[in-house]
């Protein structure tokens, strides 16, 4: 069984220069739980491997069950020297949130209380 990132998550990014930052908020602690072991800097830097996003930094925020992933070099220059469609990185949030999972009912996750919002 397989489940997007956005059935369990809402995101927001932004630019920050030549880089861009993602922030990931899970709908509730089953979600964050989730997501701390399946959502890595690894996975994102795979997902964004065309745009050449540089090392990834990922900052856990349990507290909100949420992380943010800095993207050092993705948008070649930033708002003012790149030439890509979005150099602001407004629309990087909502291509990672068509990130798949594949869930492992083994771990016992449950699809409908990872969904659940809080």
């Amino acid at each position: 069984m397989k489940i997007r990132l956005g059935e369990i998550a809402h995101a927001r990014s932004g630019d920050k220069g030549t880089g861009a930052n993602i922030g990931i908020l899970a709908y509730n602690k089953e979600g964050y739980n989730f997501l701390y072991h399946s959502l890595t800097a690894d996975k994102v830097a795979e997902f964004f491997a065309p745009l050449d996003p540089g090392e990834i930094t990922r900052y856990e925020l349990p507290n909100l069950n949420a992380f943010n992933f800095i993207l050092p070099q993705v948008l070649a220059g930033g708002g003012s020297r790149s030439l890509r469609i979005d150099a602001q990185g407004k629309t990087l949030g909502q291509a990672l949130l068509e990130f798949e999972f594949k869930l492992d009912k083994r771990l016992g996750m449950d699809l409908d209380q990872l969904k659940q919002r809080d």
